[in-house]
């Protein structure tokens, strides 16, 4: 007894430590398939969560360089709420107030140079070499060069990358065309201590309000400050309703909402595959443990304690959470490179549209993932550790199989009770705009999913296991699955994670699509479409020569500007048309005022309809009255809410005749025409385009319903690219872990085979027996895991996904995938047993039941 006795006190693992090498080693030597697919499942997890969170780190990054190289970086600065501007007249009572050191005015205009789109901005020299000195432009060194050039009208200084965009050089006359206006200028210079990707070019201010039709109007005064404490309350105090306060936080904060919930959730899902990969490796593990059950008890009783065993399984489960970490953090960074690569900054979402983005290395989140990474594959470990250390020796030597009694009730009340728990947490509100509380509720009701496989197994084999007839390969199956309930709910973990992951997200973005594709065919129900780009306007003069194009039976003339309500949120979009009496057949409204009838409106206020994302954003619900800053504070009352997919950030509606009395502002950015029946809509198109000023068409897009249709989709499926990978992903790890499950127990049971064939059995009857037994347990998983998807896919539907982007909408069901996915898991299990059949039946029945003689 003494050698017993000293093996289980503190010094046992040291001194068992040669077979604790032995165990590990022999396992990795002779099973190195196992390892290296239990590897790749972490680091796929890792790879993807790490490169998710490497592209939104380097987003960012480049955002807030590109709005320090538009800003220059002021402490602080009064922004115009809408790109109509302020009055000019605000610039010295700014400048004199308490606080404030000096002001310096600034002209905002979005520009076009041939096809290179970039920021132009107007500055007073003198006051931006004091407040902005980024802003200012440097002019050539040599004899020939003056020391008016910032002041001359005709000087534009470029950014480098607007000059590499344009292809121009110093001294290269262009055209820039902004705010519906051609003007000829020379480039005079650079912008050095711009941001590198930032596409800016600097005028004189004086000379941009003038050539560009902005007389009286500034769009920004950034402050140099004596006392902030001082100058904020003043300001607040003297600025116009169509002002606004705006710091570099706010603006980073309004680029960081805009993107945030998007980078969020992919995170989340980045870590649910990663979790996919955790329960992968408890599949390889316990599949590990069961196969090696009597050489546990071997050691056992050769006086190795139980903390040896779980010290050789979870030092297993170490070793792939190290290889597997490590492999996803290298892959992880060369996913993000090829991903800002090829869909930039916002992944394809469009949130950083024409922004250039370099990956940022970040050391927290590497070390972050690698942790995650290796507490996955430890977790993973320690529950099959603890089960094969519990296993009595004497019983584990004569049995390779389940160590329960099968007949033994399978609970199902710790799966119920993850199941509600998870269903209860989703329901949480959500914590600073993030739903939070809804991926843990997924986690929950994952892990319960999960945990209620066995039950699930169990309930649907009995009644097969019950009958008396049927082949006898076929009976074998059933019973063999239904009496070893542990090794069906292994073989089944991993694929009922990875299927369930796979559906949910599929549903949610079938549903998603459908509900966007459902919307596009209602709201595009005119036969052309007219844009203008780079603050290009139809003028009432146009309008009137468009009106009267042979073929047009009826235009709506409309006007979008962005609109800000708070400094740190993204503008609404204002959206000015006729709104036809209330009725526009182009809302698709999914709540209505008490009336909406425009003349049942108070007098005191204007009728305005508000998008879904714009209520649940700001609250603002049917039948209450609101205010804007549009034309100073306007009161309006809300007479409906709309369904608009396309503005994230929410919009407004107001009556195209409101919005002109109410700004002075009588140009339209945007035509809709419809023809009469049977008119081509090409050569209407091409009539209409004819009609407009000659300098106007070069800025003028034409676009047919079916056209922009395709294209919104084709965005909409860019934007979700990342979603498709997880989706690929998921997919591939599922039918990997089907592969490897199959395959380990299949090769476990070669004695059984030695038995069965001892019996009478043939080898073809052995392998139709697995056959049977792969397609019965992939049809279990596939069932369990589609059930199990689609309950987490409401999760996603009606939870995260109104919380994260403030849009609603119903389940689509995506019949067609969850039949794929249920033939190939089936087909997938019954192929692989088959094949691991026909290995371990490839000896006699003699030699596979040697160890029993």
């Amino acid at each position: 007894m003494a050698p017993e006795i000293g093996l289980t006190s503190g010094s046992g693992l040291w001194s068992g430590r040669l077979g604790l090498r032995w165990l590990i080693a022999g396992e990795w030597r002779f099973h190195p398939a196992r390892f290296l697919l239990t590897a790749v499942a972490i680091a796929v997890g890792v790879a993807l969560g790490f490169a998710v969170h490497l592209v939104n780190g380097s987003a960012l990054a480049s955002f807030d360089g590109a709005m320090r190289g538009v800003s220059g970086a002021a402490e602080l600065s009064v922004r115009a709420t809408s790109p109509l501007g302020f009055d000019e007249r605000l610039y010295p009572r700014v400048a004199r107030a308490d606080g404030v050191g000096d002001a310096s005015p600034v002209l905002r205009l979005d520009a076009r140079i041939g096809k290179a789109r970039l920021t132009l901005l107007g500055v007073d020299v003198i006051r931006a070499a004091t407040v902005t000195p980024s802003l200012i432009g440097i002019r050539p060194r040599g004899p020939d060069t003056g020391n008016d050039t910032a002041f001359d009208e005709s000087a534009l200084f470029l950014s480098r990358a607007a000059l590499t965009q344009v292809g121009a050089k110093i001294g290269t006359r262009l055209v820039v065309v902004a705010n519906g206006r051609s003007v000829p200028l020379r480039v005079a210079g650079t912008l050095p201590a711009t941001d590198e990707s930032t596409a800016v070019g600097v005028m004189d201010i004086a000379a941009a309000q003038w050539r560009f039709g902005r007389l009286g109007r500034i769009d920004r005064l950034d402050l140099a400050l004596s006392d902030r404490s001082i100058a904020e309350p003043a300001l607040r105090a003297i600025l116009p309703a169509d002002a606004i306060l705006s710091t570099a936080e706010t603006q980073n904060a309004q680029g960081d909402a805009l993107s945030r919930a998007y980078r969020v959730n992919l995170d989340m899902l980045a870590l649910v595959a990663l979790l996919t990969g955790g329960f992968l490796v408890y599949s390889a593990q316990s599949l590990s443990v069961v196969r090696r059950q009597r050489a546990f008890a071997l050691l056992r009783t050769l006086g190795m304690p139980r903390a040896g065993i779980i010290a050789a399984v979870v030092i297993e489960g170490l070793a792939i959470g190290l290889v597997g970490a490590a492999a996803g953090l290298a892959a992880g960074y060369g996913l993000a490179w090829a991903a800002l690569h090829w869909f930039g900054g916002d992944l394809g979402a469009g949130y950083f549209g024409g922004s250039t983005a370099r990956v940022v290395i970040q050391p927290g989140a590497a070390i972050g993932f690698f942790a995650l990474g290796l507490l996955a594959a430890i977790l993973g470990s320690a529950l099959p550790a603890r089960v094969a250390a519990r296993a009595a020796p004497a019983a584990a030597l004569k049995n390779a199989g389940d160590v329960l009694d099968p007949r033994r009730p399978v609970a199902w009340w710790p799966a119920a009770a993850l199941l509600v728990a998870g269903g209860a947490a989703s329901l949480l509100p959500a914590i600073a705009g993030l739903p939070l509380f809804g991926f843990l509720g997924m986690a929950l009701m994952l892990a319960g999913g999960v945990a209620g496989v066995p039950w699930f197994a169990r309930t649907l084999l009995t009644p097969l296991a019950r009958r008396t007839r049927g082949s006898v390969p076929g009976t074998l199956a059933v019973r063999h699955l239904h009496g070893a309930p542990g090794e069906a709910a292994t073989a089944l973990c991993g694929i009922v994670a990875s299927t369930a992951l796979m559906i949910a997200m599929a549903t949610m973005v079938t549903s998603f699509r459908g509900a966007v594709d459902e919307w596009l065919n209602q709201v595009l129900g005119a036969d052309l479409y007219l844009r203008t780009t780079a603050g290009a306007t139809f003028d009432p003069e146009t309008r009137t020569r468009i009106a009267g194009t042979p073929g047009v039976t009826r235009l709506a003339f409309s006007r979008q500007i962005p609109l800000t309500i708070a400094a740190d949120r993204p503008p609404v979009s204002l959206i000015a048309r006729p709104e036809r009496g209330g009725r526009d057949p182009l809302l698709v409204l999914i709540d209505r005022g008490p009336s909406v009838q425009k003349e049942a409106v108070p007098k005191d206020a204007l009728p305005i309809w508000v998008s879904e994302p714009a209520h649940r954003l700001y609250g603002w619900n049917a039948g209450e009255r609101i205010t804007l800053p549009i034309a100073g504070r306007t009161q309006f009352t809300v007479a409906g809410i709309w369904r608009d997919y396309g503005r994230q950030a929410g919009a407004v509606l107001i009556d195209e005749g409101d919005y002109q009395r109410l700004t002075g502002d009588d140009r339209r950015d945007e035509i809709s025409a419809t023809i009469l029946p049977g008119a081509d809509p090409a050569k209407v198109a091409r009539a209409m385009t004819d009609r407009l000023p000659a300098d106007l068409r070069p800025q003028v897009e034409v676009g047919q319903p079916a056209t922009l249709r395709k294209l919104a989709l084709t965005l909409f499926d860019r934007s979700f690219a990342v979603t498709y990978l997880l989706e690929a992903v998921a997919i591939l790890v599922g039918l990997a872990g089907v592969a490897a499950t199959m395959s380990a127990q299949t090769i476990a049971r070669e004695r059984e085979f030695g038995m069965l064939r001892h019996l009478g059995l043939t080898r073809g009857q052995l392998t139709r027996m697995l056959a049977t037994e792969g397609a019965i347990v992939g049809l279990t998983g596939a069932l369990a895991g589609i059930g199990l998807g689609l309950v987490l896919s409401q999760v996603l539907i009606h939870v995260i996904n109104p919380q994260s982007f403030n849009w609603t909408m119903t389940t689509r069901i995506p019949l067609g995938t969850l039949i794929g996915v249920a033939t190939a898991l089936t087909g997938a299990a019954a192929a692989t047993a088959m094949l691991a059949g026909r290995r371990a039946t490839a000896k006699s029945a003699v030699q596979s039941v040697r160890e029993d003689w």
